[in-house]
């Protein structure tokens, strides 16, 4: 299978001037891209400042030889394909070379249709290696993800955008209020597309710092700052040839606009401390729950970065706009083996969720911990769907605080509301007793933390003992 020339970096390495000019000549006929060296030193300097695919080199050079030259080009770049020329006499040398990493070897006086075959096999054989460390890599980064659920008029607008945005290369704006399931929105369009079998590499614009991030967009060569031990590639190079999914977009830094700018431009990209300019061909989705049309307005966003991924955008409605989807939601996460009290639903429909699907599914994990068995009642949810006074939670400003922890908090200060006393503690938060004592043991919690002696409590009654 021929693959489409003009991306295939090649580099001719041999010091017989009349091969190297004929060679070069031809290959640039076939539209290749087409470097070329005189000596490996010459050879090393053209790899350290370009991307290549294949190299062809003569075994027999003055100076640096082909085989010195083939580790040290495997060692700056493993990926790198090598096709080795060699004399009749040098058979031996050139099985030496394949041990150490060459893809092909071809005996001296050649063919250029012959090598040109090599140089394709080889090119093959390197992209199905660049593609396996990508999968590999966006698997390591891959997250368990929640399927797109919904049936409301909103979420079919959703579903037909997705189909209809799915087989195009032009960038997407997946525009929501947080925890509404952009990720989501965007999984399902890699999946819908043509390159659904390639990588899928997420990263969160508010999770890192700028100098991080941009190290985690574009790589970094070893040495470029304090504490690059070795060279690593960035999520474009991981997301070549598939999609990169850059949620949380409003959050990039100008500088790092005008780099992402760049790529979208033209494809280039270059890793931090590296001259060499890299092509990639990564699908770009990006996702805000900010304005982004404000931002620009406000000088905090590129315009010209702007129009560039608004060519396409999806809009993700809030759940109190979905109107039948909140059970769907909940029917979907408890799965068959929970069962609702009378009521929880009403509650659930009725309530404005401000943080979306995502704190529709934290209360209902909420609620399957706090439940004696597999029945969710209406006890079991958060005070404030219930539109109640909650139990006070003290949290220092501005820290994050996660489900587990606020579950933890919430039973310490109904257990002081009560002094210690369990049997009341377990009515307020809605439990039986064994419930609540499994919560303690859970938690490391004892009577003794909350300013209350263990005798401090009621006797237990006939529902409690047959728990």
């Amino acid at each position: 299978m021929n693959l489409p020339a003009q991306e295939l970096q090649l580099l001719i390495v041999d010091d017989e001037t009349d091969f190297r000019e004929t060679a070069v000549s031809y290959f640039k006929r076939q539209s290749y891209r087409v470097q070329s060296a005189a000596s490996a030193e010459e050879a090393l300097q053209l790899l350290r400042n370009s991307t290549l695919d294949v190299a062809v080199i003569d075994l027999h050079m003055p100076g640096m030889n082909g085989l010195d030259l083939l580790e040290r080009m495997r060692e700056e770049d493993p990926q790198l394909q090598i096709v080795m020329l060699t004399g009749g006499a040098s058979v031996e040398s050139a099985v030496e070379a394949m041990k150490r990493g060459a893809a092909d070897y071809l005996t001296k006086p050649i063919r250029l249709a012959e090598l040109d075959v090599l140089i394709q096999k080889a090119y093959q054989a390197g992209q199905v290696q660049r593609e396996n460390v990508q999968l590999r890599q966006a698997l390591r980064r891959s997250v368990q993800a929640t399927r797109l659920i919904g049936k409301s008029a909103a979420m079919e607008q959703v579903f037909r955008l997705i189909d209809r945005t799915a087989t195009s290369e032009k960038p997407i704006l997946i525009e929501g209020e947080s925890g509404t399931g952009k990720e989501l929105v965007a999984r399902a369009i890699h999946q819908a597309s043509p390159l659904a079998d390639k990588p899928l590499v997420v990263i969160n614009c508010a999770a890192l710092p700028e100098t991080l991030l941009e190290s985690e967009l574009f790589g970094h060569e070893k040495g470029a700052f304090t504490g690059a031990i070795a060279a690593k590639p960035g999520l474009f190079e991981i997301a070549d040839g598939g999609t990169l999914f850059i949620d949380e977009f409003g959050e990039l830094a100008g500088a790092l606009q005008a780099k992402l700018l760049r790529v979208l431009e033209d494809g280039v990209i270059r890793r931090i401390g590296s001259v060499k300019e890299r092509r990639v061909r990564a699908r770009i989705l990006a996702a805000t729950n900010r304005n982004l049309l404000d931002e620009v307005k406000a000088g905090r966003f590129r315009e010209d970065l702007y129009y560039r991924v608004n060519i396409l955008t999806i809009h993700l409605p809030p759940l109190r706009e979905r109107h039948g989807d909140v059970a769907l939601i909940t029917e979907s996460f408890l799965g068959n083996n929970w069962k609702l009290e009378p009521g929880v639903l009403d509650v659930l429909e009725n309530y404005s969720w401000p943080g979306n699907v995502r704190q529709l599914l934290n209360a209902l994990e909420r609620a399957k911990i706090l439940s004696d068995d597999e029945y969710i009642r209406v006890a079991n949810l958060p005070p404030e769907i219930l539109c109640i006074e909650p139990v006070p939670v003290v949290a220092k400003a501005g820290t994050q605080v996660d489900l587990e922890t606020l579950n933890r908090l919430h039973v310490i200060e109904v257990l002081k509301q009560y002094q210690g006393n369990k049997a009341r503690t377990a009515r307020a938060l809605g439990i039986g007793r064994r419930s609540l004592y499994r919560l303690l043991e859970k938690y490391g919690l004892h009577t003794t933390d909350v300013g209350a002696s263990e005798g401090s409590d009621e006797p237990e009654s006939s529902q409690d003992s047959h728990e």
